[in-house]
């Protein structure tokens, strides 16, 4: 089974949609990453299963 997912995160601040790879392995994960375009911090929460992303929400950081 893949553990790493791919999945597209929308920044709060700009807009701009980037991808992001997730592992799975975690069912809760909260993350802190630089937007690739604009370079702001963005507080990410995502629930998953292994192999699955079930959700993600963004909020700016």
């Amino acid at each position: 089974m893949e553990l790493i997912h791919e999945t597209e995160v929308v920044c709060p601040h700009c807009g701009e949609t980037f991808p992001l790879q997730v592992d799975t392995s975690q069912r809760e994960q909260t993350l802190i990453e630089d937007c690739s375009v604009c370079c702001r911090p963005i507080v990410l929460t995502i629930h998953c299963r292994p192999g699955e992303i079930e959700s993600v929400s963004e909020r700016a950081g």
